[in-house]
C-alpha cells in the first residue's frame, strides 16, 4: 500500500468525523474513531474462525471449566492471539438496543483485546453517542467499512492505524506530546538505532526483539516493524513496551494488535518504579521519555534500589536530582541492553538504544554528583556512540533544545573509546501550520544527511547548508514598526559533525585552598558585639535590646514574661524568617545571661590584655603571635572560656586582612610538600587553616596517558600558582572511584564545541542607525510643534 493509498484509507475512516462535529469537541474524535476502527478490524479477522469460535462457546458455556481454561479452548479455536465470542457483529446490530447490543459485544472477547477498550473507556464513549442520536450511524459506518486482511494486510492496516493515532494527536494540541512523538523525530531516531545492522537485518530467519519503556501510542516500535519490513519482510520482530497513561496504553496495544504482535508483552505502569519486564533484554530500544519530569511520587522505591542493588539493579551508577528523571529512563534501557557476549564467550547481537533527552542531562550536575557519576559511567563503558542535536521547536508540547542520544555495547572497531557529536540544529523548515508547540519539520533531506554522517562516523567542519543543497527559507521578520536601516547580518545556518576521545568530556575537580590571615584587635566596640549571640540571633537580640533594655533591672535582665506579646509582635514584622523554635530561643533569659556573662569575661580580659600591651589597645597582624598574647590575658585574667566562647570571642575581635600573617593550623612532621598544604614556615614545616571563602574548584581536563600526580602538579603549576602564590591542593577531596586527588566529574558541553564565533555590527553601521533614528525622533518633533 502506498503512502497516499494508506492516508486515503484513514483520511476516510476519520470522516467519521462529520458525524460527531457539534455534538463532540475535536480533541475527542480519537477516542471515538480509533476503538471503532479497532473493533472493526478485529471482527474482520475474526471472520474466518467466527462460527468455529461461537460454536466452541455454545459447548463450554455450561461445562465446569475455569474461565482461564475456557480462554485458552477459544483461542485455540480461533487460531489467533484472541477471540470474540459473541455470535453478534457491527452488521447484525439494529437501532433497537443498540447500546446493549454492542457493550455485550465487545465484553465477548479475550481477555487481552478487551482490556484494550476498558481502557478506552469505550462503554463510556458509546454512552455519549447514544445520547447524541449517534450511535447507530457511527455503528454503520464502520459496518460498511472493509477493513478485512483481503484488503488491507496487517502491515498496510499498522500504518492506517498510525495515521490516525496522528491526526488524533494533532487534533489534541494541548496533550499530543504526552503520548506521541513526531513522525519525522521517530523516523530519524529510528534510522540512527537500526542503520548499523541493516546487513544482519537483511539475513533470512532473523528475529529481533525492539523495546520502549515510555511506549505512549506505540509509534517508536511501530517505526522500528516498519524499518525492518522495508529492509527484510519475512524478518520476525517481536515488540515489547510499557506505558503509563492508560489512554495511550489502549491506543498502543490496539496498535500491536492490529499489527499480530502479542499485546501480552505490553505492559501498563510506571517503568521506573514497577518495571514489568524485569527480567528481558532486548536488541533494540527506542524512547521519548517525559523531559524534566520529577520522580519524587516514587523516590523511595528507585532510592532502595539504588542502595540495596547496586549494579545489580537498574541504577548503580548514581541517582539524578529527584526534579528531572530523564536520566534513571537511560539507566533503566542500559540494563536492558541484550548482552554482546554468550556465557560460553560467542559473540551475541548485542544491543543499541536511540533515546531523545532535553539538553539538562549533558551537563547538570558537577563532579561527583549523580548525574556525573552516571555519564562516567556511560562513557568509562564505552557505550555512547554518538548525540545529535535537534532543532527547537520539534515536540508538540515544548520548544525547547533537544538530543538524540545513540548507545550500543557493540560497537564498531573505529568507534572504539570514540562519541560522535552531529549539530543539526538547522536542519529543519517551517511547518504550514504549527501544531502545538511543533513549528518545525525535518524532511527527508534533512534526516538523510544526519543518517549519512552518522554512519560514514566522519568530521564535518562546519557547512553551510547551501552549500550542502539543503538551503532553508530565511524566517520571516515582522514588518511593523521602524526597520533597522542596515539589516543585521544573520548567524550562516550551518551543519558540523565532530568525534572525540571518551575521555575529552572528562576532567578531574581539584579543591584549591588559600590560607586564613587575621588581624586582630580588642576594642571596646568589638567586645560588645559580645552582647548578642551569632547569627541568626544577632540582628534580633540587637533589636529587642534596643526596645527593652531600659525597662530590664539587674536581676530581670533578658525577662520576657510580660513583655513577650509585645517582642513576639516585633519579631513578626521584622524578623518573619524566624522558626518557632528559635524564637522560643530567643525569648529564654538563660541565652541573654549567657552572652552577657560573656561579654563580660571579654571586658576582663580586655583589661588584662591592656596591662601587657603596656596600657595601649593590642592590635596584630600575625594571629598566631597575638594567640599566645591571648592565652596569657585569659590566665591572667582567671577567666575560664568553654570552645562555643572562645569561637566567639576570636570571631568577635578579628577581621579578614590579605596583608596579615597566615594562620597556622598545626605543625607537621613530614617534609614540606606546599603544593599539598604542607609549608616551611618561620623554620617550620606547618599545615595553615584553610579560608573557607577563599576556596575554589578547578576543573583538570582528563588525559589517559598521564599519571594523575603529573596532570594536576602541571596544571596547577601553569593555571593556579601565577595568580596566587599561596594557594595548594586539597588532597583529602578524592575520587571515590579511584582513590586519587581530585573527584573526577563529566560533562558534555554540547553547545560549546559547535559554538561559532559572530562578529560584533561594524561601528560604522550602529551610528548610521543612530542618526536615522535621531532624525526620525527630530521630523516627529517638528511635526508635533507645528
Amino acid at each position: 500500500m502506498s503512502n497516499t493509498n494508506f492516508s486515503q484509507t484513514a483520511a476516510f475512516i476519520w470522516a467519521v468525523a462529520d458525524l460527531l462535529r457539534g455534538d463532540f469537541k475535536q480533541s475527542q474524535y480519537g477516542r471515538v474513531i480509533l476503538p471503532f476502527t479497532l473493533l472493526r478490524r478485529l471482527e474482520c479477522v475474526l471472520a474466518d474462525t467466527k462460527d468455529a469460535v461461537v460454536a466452541k462457546a455454545e459447548e463450554l458455556k455450561n461445562s465446569s471449566y475455569s474461565e482461564e481454561a475456557k480462554e485458552k479452548f477459544l483461542l485455540r479455536a480461533s487460531g489467533l492471539t484472541f477471540f470474540n465470542a459473541s455470535a453478534m457483529d457491527l452488521g447484525k446490530m439494529g437501532q433497537n438496543d443498540i447500546k446493549a447490543n454492542l457493550e455485550s459485544y465487545v465484553q465477548s472477547f479475550s481477555k487481552d483485546a478487551r482490556e484494550i477498550f476498558e481502557h478506552f473507556k469505550f462503554s463510556e464513549f458509546v454512552g455519549l453517542l447514544e445520547d447524541a442520536n449517534l450511535l447507530y450511524k457511527v455503528v454503520r459506518k464502520f459496518a460498511t467499512t472493509d477493513l478485512s486482511p483481503e484488503a488491507i494486510s496487517n502491515h498496510d492496516m499498522g500504518l492506517v492505524f498510525e495515521e490516525l493515532i496522528r491526526r488524533f494527536a494533532e487534533s489534541s494540541n494541548e496533550t499530543a506530546g504526552e503520548h506521541f512523538t513526531p513522525r519525522d523525530i521517530v523516523r530519524l531516531t529510528t534510522s540512527l538505532v537500526f542503520m548499523e545492522d541493516d546487513d544482519a537485518l537483511t539475513k533470512d530467519g532473523i528475529i529481533r526483539t525492539i523495546y520502549d519503556p515510555t511506549a505512549g501510542t506505540g509509534g517508536f516500535l511501530s517505526s522500528g516493524m516498519e524499518y525492518v519490513h522495508e529492509l527484510n519482510p519475512k524478518a520476525v520482530m517481536r515488540a515489547f513496551g510499557q506505558e503509563l497513561n492508560p489512554e495511550s496504553y489502549a491506543i498502543c496495544k490496539a496498535d500491536m494488535l492490529i499489527k499480530g504482535q502479542d499485546v501480552s508483552r505490553i505492559k501498563l505502569g510506571n517503568t521506573l518504579s514497577n518495571d514489568q519486564l524485569p527480567q528481558d533484554q532486548f536488541d533494540y530500544m527506542l524512547s521519548n521519555p517525559p523531559f524534566g519530569v520529577d520522580w519524587k511520587k516514587i523516590e523511595g522505591e528507585i532510592n532502595d534500589e539504588h542502595s540495596q542493588k547496586g549494579f545489580n539493579g537498574r541504577f548503580g551508577p548514581g541517582l539524578p536530582r529527584v526534579s528531572d528523571g530523564s536520566l534513571l529512563f537511560l539507566m533503566h534501557l542500559i540494563s536492558k541492553m541484550r548482552d554482546s557476549h554468550n556465557v560460553d564467550g560467542s559473540v551475541n547481537s548485542g544491543g543499541r538504544i536511540g533515546i531523545i533527552l532535553n539538553g539538562s542531562p549533558l551537563f547538570t550536575g558537577g563532579a561527583g554528583s549523580g548525574e556525573s557519576e552516571i555519564r562516567r559511567y556511560i562513557l568509562e563503558a564505552d557505550l555512547l556512540e554518538g548525540i545529535v542535536a535537534l532543532p527547537t521547536d520539534m515536540f508538540y508540547n515544548t520548544g525547547i533544545a533537544t538530543y538524540i542520544w545513540i548507545l550500543s555495547n557493540k560497537k564498531a572497531p573505529a568507534r572504539k573509546g570514540k562519541v560522535q557529536l552531529i549539530d543539526g540544529t538547522n536542519l529543519c523548515g517551517k511547518m504550514r501550520k504549527s501544531l502545538g508547540s511543533k513549528r518545525n519539520l525535518m524532511g527527508e533531506d534533512d534526516i538523510k544527511l544526519i543518517t549519512q554522517t552518522f554512519g560514514d562516523f566522519e568530521v564535518v567542519d562546519a557547512t553551510s547548508l547551501e552549500e550542502l543543497g539543503l538551503e532553508k527559507a530565511a524566517e520571516q521578520k515582522s514588518n511593523r514598526g521602524r526597520q533597522s536601516a542596515s539589516a543585521k547580518t544573520e548567524a550562516p545556518k550551518t551543519f558540523a559533525s565532530k568525534i572525540f576521545n571518551s575521555t575529552d568530556f572528562g576532567y578531574r575537580r581539584l579543591t584549591v585552598e588559600r590560607p586564613l590571615r587575621l588581624s586582630a584587635q580588642v576594642t571596646d566596640e568589638a567586645i560588645a558585639t559580645l552582647r548578642f549571640a551569632p547569627k541568626p540571633f544577632n540582628a534580633p537580640m540587637e533589636r529587642l535590646y534596643d526596645e527593652f533594655a531600659a525597662q530590664w533591672q539587674e536581676d530581670t535582665y533578658g525577662d520576657f514574661y510580660e513583655l513577650e506579646a509585645e517582642a513576639r509582635a516585633i519579631i513578626k514584622a521584622e524578623f518573619a524568617e524566624l522558626k518557632e523554635k528559635l524564637i522560643k530561643d530567643l525569648l529564654d533569659s538563660k541565652l541573654w545571661l549567657a552572652q552577657r556573662e560573656l561579654m563580660m569575661k571579654a571586658q576582663q580580659i580586655q583589661t588584662a590584655l591592656g596591662v601587657q600591651a603596656g596600657g595601649r589597645t593590642l592590635m596584630s597582624n600575625d594571629f598566631n603571635q597575638f594567640q599566645l598574647i591571648l592565652k596569657g590575658a585569659i590566665k591572667t585574667a582567671g577567666v575560664k572560656l568553654d570552645a562555643k566562647e572562645n569561637k566567639q570571642l576570636i570571631d568577635a575581635i578579628t577581621t579578614k586582612n590579605p596583608d596579615a600573617e597566615p594562620v597556622v593550623k598545626k605543625v607537621l612532621k613530614e617534609a614540606a610538600q606546599p603544593l599539598y598544604g604542607a609549608f616551611e614556615y618561620k623554620g617550620k614545616v606547618v599545615e595553615f587553616e584553610q579560608d573557607g571563602e577563599l576556596r575554589d574548584n578547578e576543573n583538570v581536563p582528563l588525559n589517559p596517558v598521564v599519571s594523575t600526580s603529573d596532570l594536576i602538579e602541571n596544571y596547577f603549576k601553569a593555571e593556579v600558582l601565577p595568580h596566587v602564590n599561596d594557594a595548594w591542593i586539597n588532597a583529602d577531596k578524592r575520587d571515590a572511584k579511584d582513590g586519587e586527588v581530585g573527584i573526577v566529574g563529566y560533562e558534555i558541553p554540547f553547545n560549546r564545541h559547535f559554538y561559532v564565533y559572530q562578529p560584533p555590527r561594524p561601528l560604522e553601521e550602529i551610528d548610521a542607525d543612530l542618526d536615522a533614528v535621531s532624525a526620525e525622533i527630530m521630523k516627529l518633533l517638528q511635526e508635533v510643534h507645528s
